[in-house]
């Protein structure tokens, strides 16, 4: 058995103490030709700017805030999960790569394209690098499958901080931080990085999407000069 875990690290003491869930209403406004044009929905999640932050947080040692109820439009905290959302996206080739993800099916095709499988353990590989620095991995989880951009935000993200591995078996898994589950220490992501095609499966919580795969997010760290401002309020 392989393993390794972030020192310190638990959702339960490291993560925010209210769940992903925001009245519907755009991200930010932004002024263009004398007009107030909206820019994404709140409603839909800011899975990808809590786990931002929450890394943000946890290295620059300090504490999420208390509050157990998800932050007013207009807050500072809002306002920097916003901005951390936005980070996570990694603009402009982010989306793109979401897209792509989304239309690969599981195994190899014939032209020698590699699916859903071998990409999502070659990035394991990238995440356990993170594990064994002592970093936590923002992952981005594949849900949606279809080349519709419609369908992006189906897809999420998560904060990985410990895996377990079988070396023998091939089993492997990671233990994470949903922002859909907050304080939750047991939530976690299985699979077999041994099995392609049809045989490769994720298994994650049953009350979420089914997971068809997963790749590490380009982390950059947020400006903690604000961040300890936040912190100091809540």
């Amino acid at each position: 058995m392989a393993q390794a875990s972030v020192a310190g690290f638990l959702p339960s003491t490291s993560g925010f103490h209210f769940a992903n869930d925001f009245p519907d209403g755009p991200f930010l406004e932004i002024r263009l030709a004398g007009l107030s044009v909206p820019i994404g929905n709140a409603g839909n999640g800011l899975c990808g700017g809590m786990v931002f932050a929450v890394r943000d947080l946890f290295e620059a040692n300090l504490p999420p805030p208390s509050v157990t109820e998800a932050p007013a439009r207009g807050s500072p905290l809002f306002a920097y999960l916003v901005r951390r959302s936005v980070a996570s996206f990694n603009l402009p080739g982010g989306p793109l790569k979401y897209l792509m993800w989304m239309a690969l099916p599981e195994g190899d095709t014939l032209i020698g394209l590699a699916g859903l499988a071998r990409r999502t353990v070659q990035q394991w590989g990238l995440v356990r690098l993170d594990l064994e620095a002592g970093k936590p991995s923002p992952v981005g989880l594949i849900r949606a499958g279809s080349a519709n951009p419609m369908k992006l935000g189906q897809n999420h993200q998560v904060l990985v901080y410990a895996y377990h591995f079988e070396e023998t078996s091939g089993a492997l898994r990671l233990s994470v931080y949903d922002p859909n589950h907050p304080d939750d220490d047991t939530t976690s992501l299985s699979l077999n990085v041994r099995a392609q095609g049809a045989a490769f499966t994720i298994n994650y919580l049953p009350e979420e999407a089914p997971v068809r795969g997963f790749f590490r997010t380009m982390y950059r760290p947020g400006d903690r000069a604000v961040l300890a401002s936040i912190a100091a309020r809540n």
